[in-house]
């Protein structure tokens, strides 16, 4: 049978999600716990390829067995087997055709941003500190500017291996609860690096750098010289994968 599993995980000690051939990925560390439940070499497929530094609280892999342990069970059996800074936090059966890399997705990401004078040394792997006052109403207004369907290119890092840079985004908005800054959009796909430009983008336009309007030429223009500094991995968490098409949404 196939089963699902939705992986949160601190990405501060990895190498990014992917199985790495130098140093160690999360799912490096999730297959080896595989391997010592079922007594047997095991693989996951996996849905997004998070890169080193960037936290998750819903990456979704999925992987072939034939066991007796219920799929419901499988995340606690894996979670005493697991580092505490990688948990499964569901499990369950899929159909066998099921791959969470090829079906349509809706993705959900945000990226935190600390904004005072000193930092938090209690977040300071999961969020990104900014010394300098942000306007978040303009960065929300610079957001809306995201939403639909547009050609992303000036967003995307080089050696990007997307067929296509057009991606549709269905939500983005900026919102601060005292000294922390939560950007959040939900798109049908991301491209390499895509979500951290973005934020990158969106702190030069809080810091009265450019004007909220900017983010229309920044689209228009298809230059990744365009856009602003692509910010630093630690506060990028990938929040949901969601699977519209599929039963049951897995």
């Amino acid at each position: 049978m196939r089963i699902l599993i939705r992986i949160a995980y601190d990405g501060t000690g990895y190498n990014g999600f992917q199985c790495q051939t130098n140093g160690v990925g999360v799912q490096d560390v999730v297959n080896d716990a595989l391997s010592d439940l079922f007594s047997r070499r095991m693989k996951t497929m996996s849905a997004s390829r998070t890169d080193a530094g960037v936290h998750a609280e819903g990456n979704v892999c999925v992987f072939d067995v034939e066991t007796k342990i219920a799929p419901s069970k499988i995340a606690f059996a894996l979670n005493a087997r697991l580092p505490e800074d990688i948990r499964i936090v569901e499990s369950k059966e899929v159909p066998p055709d099921f791959h969470p890399r090829f079906q349509s997705t809706i993705k959900t990401y945000e990226y935190r941003i600390l904004n005072r004078a000193h930092p938090d040394p209690l977040s300071r792997h999961t969020e990104m500190h900014y010394y300098y006052a942000l306007d978040e109403k303009k960065m929300n207004e610079a957001a809306s500017y995201l939403i639909g369907e547009h050609d992303f290119l000036s967003f995307c890092a080089s050696g990007y291996s997307s067929k296509t840079t057009i991606r549709t985004i269905y939500d983005a908005h900026v919102a601060r609860s005292g000294d922390r800054i939560v950007f959040s959009v939900t798109g049908n796909g991301f491209l390499y690096n895509m979500v951290r430009i973005i934020a990158g983008t969106l702190i030069e336009i809080g810091a009265l750098r450019y004007p909220p309007e900017r983010m229309k030429d920044i689209l228009m223009a298809r230059d990744r010289q365009s856009a602003g500094p692509t910010a630093v991995a630690k506060g990028l968490v990938l929040m949901s994968i969601r699977y519209p098409d599929c039963p049951n949404d897995p």
